[in-house]
C-alpha cells in the first residue's frame, strides 16, 4: 500500500490548518471557559480507548506519539488520521444544555531513519480546545435595574510537532519533541440593561476579544524495557514524560460595541488594538509503567501531575488553580496477529479507565473527570488498520462545581504502514 496520497494529505491539511482558526472544536462545555480552554494531549484512537494509556508501552503498528522515546519501535513509515464525534450534557439540576460536534482529531507520519535506531514523526493536533457559552442576571444597586450578561468562547491552540526517538543502549531510548504552538481563541462578553419592572432594554454592549497565539514549547522522554523476560518473550517497560514550562507569546485585541433600545448602533470602538504579552503554561511530569507478551497483550499504567499554581493568562481575569493530577490503566490485548483463518483473532481489543483532578478550581472546589474506554482495530491490508473507539465519562458535580457534565465520545481512525527507503539489491 503506497503512503503518497496520505503524505499529499498530510502536508495539505497542515496548510488548511495554519489559515483556520481552530483545528478541532469540541461540543459545548462550560469547563472550557477556564484558562486557555481543555488542554489536550496528542494520542490517537488506539491509545485514546486504553484512557490514553502510554507512556510505556511501545507500539509495532502504530505511532506513540505520546512519548518521543518510544518512535524506535517504529520500523514501519506509518500515517494515521482520526475523527472525534462527542456529545455533552451539562445540568445545573434544574437546567440541562445538549451539545454535540467534532471534526477532525489529528494528523501524524512518522518513518525510521535508521532502522531500529532512529525514528522521526510529524504531526498535527490540538494543544487545547474552546466552546461555551452561559448567560446571568446581576441586580443592578440602588436602582430597579437589572444587567443580562452573556458570555461565549471559540477556538483554541493548534501544535504542529516534530518528534525524534533514538535508541541509546539496547534497553534504553531517549526522544525529543518540538511543537509549534499557534491559533487564537475569541471571547464575547453581552451585558443588556434593562428596567425590571417591564424588561424595557435601555442598553446593549458587547465586548470582543482575540487572544492569538504564536510560540514553541518542548517536551522530552525516556523509555527503559527489559525484554525476553521467560520462554514467552514478556517485556516489561518503564517510561517518562516532561513537557517544559510553555510562554507563549500572546497578541491582543478587544473592541467594544453599543447599541441604543430601539437598535440603533451608538458605535463600535477599537479598545486595544495589539498588544504584545505571554501566556504562562506550567509544565507537567507523565510517568507509566507496563508489562505484556510482545504483540500479543499488554496492560500499562500512566500517572500525571500538573502543577498549574503559577498559570496566568495573558489579559485575563486570575483563575483558581492547584496541582492537577490523572491515573489511568488501559489493556490491549490481539488473540492471535497471524491467524489466517479467523479475522476475529486478527483484531485488537482495548480498554481503559482514568480518573483525573483538573489543575483549576470550579466554585472553588477540584473538579473531577472519571471515563470508561472500550475499541478495537480491524486489521486492512497486511500491516494497516481501522481503528474505533468509544469513551463515557462524568465530570463535576452539582454539589461541588454547580455544573456536572455528562459525555460520550466516539473515536474513528485509520492506519498505514508501508516500507520506504529499502535498498535494491537487484537490478
Amino acid at each position: 500500500m503506497s503512503l503518497r496520497s496520505p503524505l499529499l494529505l498530510f502536508i495539505g491539511a497542515v496548510l488548511t490548518a495554519g489559515l483556520a482558526p481552530a483545528y478541532a472544536q469540541p461540543a459545548r462545555s462550560t469547563f472550557s471557559a477556564f484558562g486557555v480552554g481543555e488542554m489536550q494531549d496528542p494520542v490517537q484512537p488506539n491509545l485514546q480507548v486504553m484512557a490514553d494509556v502510554g507512556i510505556s508501552n511501545p507500539q509495532y503498528w502504530y505511532i506513540n506519539n505520546l512519548n518521543p522515546a518510544l518512535l524506535v519501535n517504529n520500523t514501519y513509515t506509518t500515517f494515521q488520521a482520526g475523527i472525534v464525534g462527542e456529545s455533552r450534557s451539562a445540568t445545573d439540576g434544574q437546567r440541562t444544555q445538549d451539545s454535540q460536534d467534532g471534526n477532525m482529531n489529528y494528523l501524524i507520519l512518522a518513518f525510521p531513519i535508521k532502522f531500529g535506531k532512529w525514528s522521526t514523526a510529524l504531526s498535527l493536533s490540538p494543544y487545547s480546545s474552546v466552546d461555551y457559552g452561559f448567560s446571568y442576571v446581576v441586580p443592578i444597586e440602588n436602582t430597579t435595574q437589572s444587567a443580562l450578561f452573556t458570555e461565549s468562547g471559540s477556538g483554541g491552540i493548534n501544535q504542529l510537532s516534530w518528534s525524534h526517538g533514538i535508541s541509546v543502549f539496547k534497553f534504553l531510548s531517549i526522544g525529543v519533541r518540538a511543537n509549534y504552538l499557534f491559533s487564537s481563541i475569541e471571547n464575547n462578553i453581552g451585558k443588556t440593561v434593562n428596567l425590571s419592572t417591564d424588561q424595557v432594554v435601555i442598553l446593549t454592549s458587547n465586548t470582543y476579544k482575540r487572544y492569538n497565539y504564536n510560540d514553541y514549547s518542548f517536551a522530552g522522554g525516556i523509555s527503559l524495557h527489559l525484554d525476553s523476560i521467560g520462554a514467552k518473550e514478556y517485556r516489561f517497560n518503564l517510561g517518562a514524560v516532561y513537557n517544559l514550562d510553555a510562554n507563549i507569546r500572546t497578541d491582543y485585541f478587544e473592541t467594544l460595541q453599543r447599541t441604543t433600545q430601539n437598535g440603533a448602533n451608538l458605535g463600535k470602538d477599537t479598545l486595544v488594538n495589539s498588544q504584545l504579552g505571554y501566556t504562562f503554561i506550567p509544565g507537567s511530569l507523565a510517568v507509566g509503567l507496563s508489562f505484556g507478551r510482545r504483540q500479543i497483550w499488554s496492560f500499562g499504567i500512566d500517572g500525571k501531575l500538573t502543577d498549574f499554581t503559577d498559570f496566568s493568562a495573558f489579559e485575563k481575569s486570575p483563575t483558581p488553580t492547584q496541582v492537577g493530577w490523572k491515573v489511568a490503566a488501559g489493556l490491549e490485548v490481539t488473540p492471535d496477529p497471524t491467524s489466517l483463518s479467523s479475522f476475529m483473532k486478527r483484531m485488537t481489543y482495548r480498554t481503559g479507565v482514568s480518573f483525573e483532578e483538573s489543575p483549576f478550581l470550579v466554585s472553588n472546589n477540584p473538579l473531577t473527570d472519571f471515563g470508561i474506554n472500550f475499541g478495537i482495530s480491524a486489521p486492512v491490508s497486511r500491516v494497516s488498520s481501522v481503528d474505533l473507539g468509544l469513551r463515557w465519562g462524568r465530570r463535576g458535580n452539582i454539589a461541588d462545581n454547580t455544573i456536572e457534565e455528562q459525555y460520550f465520545k466516539i473515536y474513528f481512525g485509520i492506519t498505514f504502514n508501508d516500507r520506504w527507503f529499502i535498498k535494491r539489491r537487484f537490478d
